[in-house]
């Protein structure tokens, strides 16, 4: 009776680890073929909406929480040639902010989605430039929305030399009421490029402008920028990087703390090896630097970060993914190992990371990219001949204060030819711990595979998900999470592109 007893209670806790992940599938809709570009807009008035294009066919596909597809709503309002899509979702409404040409005209144009998927009011025309009918590129507006989502700014950036850009902001509020607009110049030097464009609860508008060397392949200068929210000049803070050298920076804004971290891996010579991590805070509120400071990498650190490389070599493979605020005021860095091998040519951080022009645009326009979660199959990383490695990722726990406090590795190995669609990770936040969902390629097949890491830094491989239905390939490194605790990742099934929803 004991033993009896013993073996139910073992089988119950099993049985709740088992359904701890639950997976729903959605049926491929006929038209949704690998080829067609996507964005997960999220839940919104408890449907599901996800955002659908082929080769002028716009559409919603509206899902239940079964991920049963409700309705498919045509956008046939939309211009056949949509230069870029942007969405803001709330619990009961989207903003859609989108661009289109006609004629020598560049339009930016806001509609209101209400969660079934249709539109009730008319749009409303933010701005409009005139870019000319030989213009090569004629994507003109960018858009960013704070955490909160309380502030909405649509912005041009028009480099009328080749030293001075003229920003034409618009900020709008979380029901698009109009809030000011700005017309300011911003001096360039030749080298300098702008990123890490982002905007504060505040409606603060804050980028970094940063100076490259002339092969482009290090940051020498850095610069904080500040546009305040009702005032038509910027605030410029230079960050102090001595003789250290940066790569691929990064920025976080904190707005619990009204502060911003700036990262980025430094170097102590050119081609030289990653020797550690660049760190600074910023109060953007009381307008000072908090710290700047180098967090070396030690010996032990490099020799869990190396894969096939050598110890001191161990982190020039990697690139930095995502920044994560915790609530004591310290931070989370997630860094991924990323390279291609080729016959040709390989591809590593020295090799035109940056493009030919580096992050700038060679035409009148600098921009920013599309949000994460935009999907097209289109893209750079489609060359013939090109293997793709997608290996470790390192976690890395700092303290308030920038100090190391603990480092851990997600083990893993993937590669691929052609593309890496398959490939990566995604990072889940469901508050008392990170999940990492990548595939692990098992006898010719991906299996999407868990990881957990605790507060403390402790990671564990977690049971392999209910219902990962064979013949269907996930790409999770282009899904969203869609509420506290469920995430909806697309999928290829058949050459047909469907969603997965999965509920921790």
């Amino acid at each position: 009776m004991l033993y009896r007893f013993s073996l139910l209670v073992c089988l119950l806790f099993c049985g709740g680890s088992l359904m701890a992940q639950k997976i729903t599938y959605s049926e491929p809709e006929r038209d949704d073929y690998k080829s067609t570009e996507f964005e997960i807009i999220g839940r919104v008035g408890g449907n599901i909406l996800v955002y659908k294009s082929d080769r002028g066919d716009n559409a919603v596909s509206v899902y239940d929480n079964a991920m049963q597809l409700k309705e498919r709503v045509k956008l046939d309002f939309l211009p056949k040639k949509v230069i870029s899509v942007d969405f803001i979702a709330y619990p009961g409404k989207v903003f859609m902010i989108y661009q289109f040409q006609r004629k020598d005209a560049v339009y930016s144009v806001c509609a209101t989605m209400n969660p079934e998927g249709r539109f009730d009011q008319a749009p409303i025309v933010v701005d409009s430039t005139r870019i000319g009918f030989y213009s090569k590129e004629n994507k003109v507006y960018s858009v960013e929305y704070s955490e909160d989502k309380g502030r909405i700014m649509i912005y041009k950036i028009n480099q009328d030399k080749e030293d001075n850009n003229v920003f034409y902001t618009f900020q709008y509020d979380s029901s698009f009421n109009f809030v000011n607009n700005s017309r300011l110049s911003l001096p360039m030097e030749k080298k300098a490029i702008l990123s890490n464009f982002t905007l504060a609860n505040s409606g603060d508008l804050i980028f970094n402008r940063l100076e490259r060397t002339s092969n482009r392949d290090y940051t020498i200068k850095a610069d904080v920028i500040i546009k305040r929210s009702a005032v038509d000049s910027f605030e410029v803070t230079p960050l102090q990087l001595q003789q250290q050298m940066l790569d691929e920076v990064k920025m976080k804004l904190d707005n619990n703390s009204n502060t911003l971290l700036v990262s980025a891996f430094y170097y102590k010579q050119k081609r030289g090896n990653v020797d550690g991590m660049y760190i600074a805070k910023y109060d953007f509120a009381q307008k000072q630097l908090v710290y700047e400071k180098l967090s070396p990498f030690t010996p032990e650190l490099k020799m869990n970060a190396r894969g096939e490389s050598s110890t001191n070599a161990a982190f020039n493979d990697y690139f930095i993914r995502k920044i994560i605020n915790t609530k004591d005021g310290g931070f989370l860095i997630t860094a991924e190992s990323f390279y291609t091998t080729s016959r040709y040519q390989p591809w590593n951080r020295w090799n035109y990371m940056y493009g030919p022009y580096g992050m700038s645009s060679p035409y009148s326009y600098y921009y920013s990219p599309y949000s994460p979660w935009y999907y097209s199959p289109w893209g750079w990383n489609n060359s013939q001949g090109n293997r793709y490695h997608y290996d470790n990722v390192a976690v890395l726990s700092f303290d308030p204060e920038g100090k190391l406090q603990w480092s851990n590795f997600v083990r893993k190995s993937q590669f691929d030819d052609g593309a890496d669609l398959y490939l990566s990770y995604m990072l889940v936040n469901i508050g008392s711990e990170l999940r990492f969902l990548y595939n692990d390629l098992d006898r010719r097949s991906y299996i999407l595979t868990d990881n957990s890491i605790t507060p403390d830094g402790k990671i564990s491989r977690m049971p392999t998900l209910r219902n990962l239905d064979k013949g269907f390939t996930w790409m999770p490194r282009y899904g969203k999470q869609i509420s506290s605790r469920s995430v909806l990742i697309p999928c290829i099934y058949r050459n047909y592109i469907c969603f997965a929803k999965i509920d921790f």
